[in-house]
């Protein structure tokens, strides 16, 4: 036989094919499932009871809740008397920023370098105090407003006496 016969393989195969069956349209569309709301054309129709359950109740159909879910108190959060405000970190963090703040003015202008380093100090200490009665959780923040505002103070005087000193031999000539 030569290929391109009905019903031979063009690779010279004869297929295995039952002699009762239809030839195969290659054209042809898939089978579709049954549309929506339609009922399937094989095995159990949908609805159809399950075990255990009566026939005609909707297995999907939604439960009655069994009452309301137990409350916990969320974690990490003060819970007890006088304690419902929660934690005040807004001294140490502020510190903090002016502190830094106070290393960059030092540098480029330390008339307002030196004042705002005081102001990190001072801010600092006012946080570790509030860290120490319990009233904020922030320590670290607290000792950064320290640590930053001191050497904001101390960059801002050497460059201001760095500054008069250049100012000075600049004026004699």
């Amino acid at each position: 036989m030569q290929p391109g016969y009905p019903g031979q393989d063009p690779y010279g195969q004869q297929p295995n094919q039952d002699p009762t069956a239809q030839p195969h349209d290659p054209y042809a569309q898939p089978p579709q499932a049954p549309q929506y709301g339609q009922q399937p054309t094989s095995g159990q129709p949908y609805g159809q009871p399950t075990s255990g359950q009566p026939y005609g109740q909707d297995p999907y159909a939604q439960q009655q809740p069994y009452g309301a879910a137990p409350q916990y108190p969320a974690a990490g959060y003060p819970t007890g008397p006088g304690q419902g405000q929660g934690q005040n970190n807004t001294m140490g963090l502020v510190g903090m920023i002016v502190g830094i703040a106070s290393i960059v003015l030092g540098l480029c202008c330390p008339l307002l370098g030196v004042p705002a380093g005081i102001v990190g100090i001072v801010l600092g200490v006012m946080g570790q105090k509030k860290v120490q009665a319990g009233e904020a959780s922030n320590p670290g923040q607290a000792k950064a407003a320290l640590i930053c505002g001191g050497v904001g103070v101390v960059v801002g005087i050497i460059s201001a006496i760095a500054g008069a000193a250049i100012n000075m031999s600049n004026f004699g000539s």
